[in-house]
């Protein structure tokens, strides 16, 4: 598809969440219109305010009878499937549909372009089941948070078919700076899973050498300061780090969706017979924080809920 083309595509997309709303105020920007859906309306019509090309459809099924490429930012594989195939899902706007593209995969009318983050076997089931419904489904998801998506900064990774990958590239682009193809469906979302394993290890990693430095008595801003100036500093250690030490969660990344991507981690562990020890104590640790009133704040509240957990301790020792 040319670039001149591009702009005239129909796009859709499911899921106005923080990550949602944010890729749909990008594509428009770049000069997109959209067609949206959120099954809490209001964040959906919300959209409306970032130019005069957004409409708001009542169902998935509305979404996906007026577009040729859809994109879903949605919570997990379950929710996926439910806006895919639940009454007045996606593959029922096929009956309202005219016409189609032939290509080497056979019949299509639609292409969808998944930004969760899911189950890798879950994905591949589902792009199965999707195909017969004449539906091509890519898993695209990205690396970094709202901010950078606005920016079209983001990193994205890339399972299923490349053709259809090379056909709404210029869209991809808007969204992200770096495009990383990995293969088949499901691979994507694996590889999703291991760097998102890396973040919260590394937010775990840092809320306790916070805790231990502070409870030594110590600066934790200096713990950062010299961190940071060594070869094992991070960008959270370096953005992240002092709202830490501050008591400061605004969110990005919420707690208790940190703890869904371990889950799923640790699900998909198990589904292929692997033994992944830290990232199961670190589902126990998210699962606990995720109980109390951290659950909507940012993932790195984790410290907050080690020195809540150790306050009570030194209470219960004195």
């Amino acid at each position: 598809m040319h670039r001149s083309e591009m702009r005239d595509l129909r796009i859709g997309l499911i899921g106005t969440g923080m990550m949602g709303s944010a890729i749909a105020r990008r594509l428009l920007a770049s000069g997109y219109t959209l067609t949206v859906y959120n099954r809490s309306r209001w964040k959906a019509e919300a959209l409306k305010g970032y130019g005069a090309g957004t409409m708001v459809a009542d169902t998935p099924m509305d979404v996906a009878k007026q577009v040729e490429l859809l994109i879903t930012v949605v919570k997990d594989e379950h929710a996926l499937e439910d806006v895919l195939f639940a009454e007045n899902g996606v593959v029922y706007a096929k009956h309202y549909r005219e016409g189609g593209r032939k290509g080497h995969d056979g019949y299509e009318w639609l292409t969808l372009a998944d930004v969760s983050t899911i189950n890798p076997f879950a994905s591949k089931s589902i792009a199965s089941r999707l195909k017969e419904h004449g539906i091509i489904m890519l898993d695209t998801p990205v690396m970094g948070g709202p901010q950078l998506a606005e920016q079209g900064n983001l990193v994205m990774m890339v399972g299923g078919s490349r053709e259809h990958l090379e056909r709404f590239i210029d869209v991809f682009n808007t969204m992200a700076g770096r495009i990383f193809y990995i293969g088949g469906n499901g691979s994507a979302h694996t590889m999703k899973l291991a760097l998102n394993l890396q973040i919260a290890m590394i937010a775990a990693a840092l809320s306790e050498g916070i805790l231990l430095v502070e409870r030594s008595g110590l600066d934790p801003m200096l713990f950062l300061e010299v961190l940071n100036s060594t070869y094992f500093k991070t960008g959270m250690s370096e953005r992240k780090g002092p709202k830490m030490v501050k008591g400061e969660y605004e969110k990005s990344f919420a707690l208790e969706m940190m703890l869904k991507d371990v889950k799923t981690i640790n699900d998909t562990a198990r589904a292929l017979n692997i033994s992944l020890p830290m990232a199961s104590m670190l589902e126990q640790c998210y699962r606990l924080a995720s109980k109390t009133e951290l659950a909507d704040k940012d993932y790195t509240a984790l410290l907050e809920f080690l020195r809540t957990v150790n306050k009570d301790r030194m209470i219960k020792q004195s």
